[in-house]
C-alpha cells in the first residue's frame, strides 16, 4: 500500500484553494478542502482522516480516475 500513500509534511507545497473545475471533478466522499497538487507527480491528493492515521490520498474522480493537471 506504500505506493498509494504520500507522506504528511513531505516538503510539497499545497496551494490555498484547488480550481473549481477540479472540486467539481472529485468524487463526493472526499475532503476537497484538504487538497493540494504535487509537483512531484503532478497529480491533486487530499488529506483522509481514517479511524486510526490520517494520509495523503490521490483525488479522483466518480469513476475512480486519478486528477492531475495537465502536462506541458
Amino acid at each position: 500500500m506504500s505506493g498509494c500513500t504520500a507522506a504528511i509534511g513531505s516538503g510539497d507545497k499545497a496551494p490555498d484553494i484547488i480550481p473549481e473545475q477540479v472540486a467539481a471533478l472529485a468524487a463526493p466522499y472526499q475532503d476537497v478542502s484538504t487538497a493540494r497538487l504535487l509537483p512531484r507527480d503532478g497529480c491533486y491528493w487530499y488529506l483522509h482522516k481514517g479511524p486510526v492515521e490520517t494520509t495523503l490520498l490521490p483525488l479522483r474522480t466518480i469513476d475512480g480516475r486519478p486528477i492531475c493537471a495537465a502536462r506541458e
